[in-house]
């Protein structure tokens, strides 16, 4: 997977408007499911709005060292989306006139961006209490200009998500590439030697699990359990928080399912699976996502459909708290993912 070039793969659903046509006109019509506004009318929410601003999420940009198979993003090192410094410096205007406490950093790989490290630096003097770096792992060793990011990130006090799909090479590799495991493992050490993870220690260190298949993620405190339990007893390997995601029918993942004929039973699945609970606190309704050419969105999943926010300020260079606060939430079929079970979101379950 890792070796395959994007471009030999890309179909017409490469496109978020082909996307959002096959998930909003696929099995719902004829098989009867309810779409998710009818869902959420059932339980008595018209509509999903905005509660706070407490996160501000940056996606950097699309190119990455990996290419995993169940990408929303679609990334790949052949990809040349990035953002510009001047939305990075409107994107700090905006944390200095508003009360979000955290600023999200994701890709791609955010680490590949030009300007990361001037990013990270300008936002703790911004007075950012909760600085998340969401890294693949692998980017930190795979070569010399990503070696000195682990010694960074503690300097700064960077809080570190990581992508681990599972605790054994065999399911790492299937859905991330070969090799990818062993490297994630070194680069969990190297944390771990900084101090990352460590009882008493305030660089805080979480992992990601995404199902390897067409299914729900587990409990999240039994998974976080087995988790810590393995690669403690295989590897000497600690970290604070494993955060379940569950994958969406979107991109690669959505690619997946439909090759595979399991995107049927999938969405059923999903739609079977909704959680009023879980769609009360959906990470949209305390978080804004920035595009890497400045659009607002309401998730990162809305950006990689291109469904932008419905206001009527649509870029950080407009931002404008008070009229975003009033928008409802876009929504569309691949909501049923964040509403399943125990709830999904970039902070884990949500229930």
């Amino acid at each position: 997977m890792a070796e395959r070039s994007l471009h030999a793969r890309r179909n017409s659903l490469a496109d978020p408007l082909e996307q959002r046509r096959y998930l909003e006109n696929g099995i719902f019509q004829p098989s009867g499911l309810p779409t998710f506004g009818q869902s959420l009318e059932r339980c008595g929410m018209p509509s999903l709005s905005p509660r706070a601003l407490d996160i501000l999420q940056l996606n950097l940009g699309y190119v990455c060292n990996q290419v995993c198979a169940h990408c929303h993003v679609d990334a790949g090192p052949d990809r040349k989306e990035q953002m510009s410094q001047a939305t990075l410096a409107a994107c700090l205007a905006v944390l200095k006139q508003t009360v979000a406490h955290t600023l999200d950093l994701t890709g791609g790989a955010p680490e590949m961006h030009p300007d990361f490290r001037w990013l990270v630096q300008q936002a703790r003097q911004a007075g950012v209490n909760d600085l998340i770096v969401r890294s693949n792992l692998t980017i930190l060793n795979a070569n010399k200009t990503y070696a000195t990011l682990p010694q960074f990130f503690a300097d700064q006090q960077v809080h570190v998500v990581s992508s681990l799909p599972f605790y054994k090479k065999e399911k790492t590799d299937r859905q991330r590439g070969s090799g990818v495991f062993e490297r994630s493992i070194a680069a969990l050490r190297t944390l771990n030697d900084l101090g990352y993870g460590q009882e008493g220690s305030d660089l805080q260190l979480d992992l990601v699990y995404n199902p390897a298949g067409a299914f729900l993620p587990g409990d999240q405190t039994a998974l976080e359990h087995d988790f810590k339990t393995a690669l403690k007893e295989d590897f000497g390997i600690v970290f604070n928080r494993l955060l379940t995601i569950t994958n969406l029918p979107i991109s690669r993942f959505l690619e997946y399912l439909i090759a595979s004929e399991n995107y049927e039973d999938y969405m059923t699945t999903l739609v079977e699976a909704f959680n009023p609970a879980a769609a009360a606190n959906v990470m949209c309704t305390n978080t804004l996502s920035v595009g890497w050419d400045g659009r607002l969105y309401d998730c990162d999943f809305n950006q990689m459909l291109a469904l932008p926010v419905q206001s009527t300020v649509q870029h950080i260079t407009d931002f404008d708290l008070p009229t975003l606060m009033h928008r409802k939430i876009a929504i569309s079929q691949h909501c049923y993912g964040c509403t399943a079970g125990a709830g999904s979101s970039c902070q884990g379950s949500t229930v």
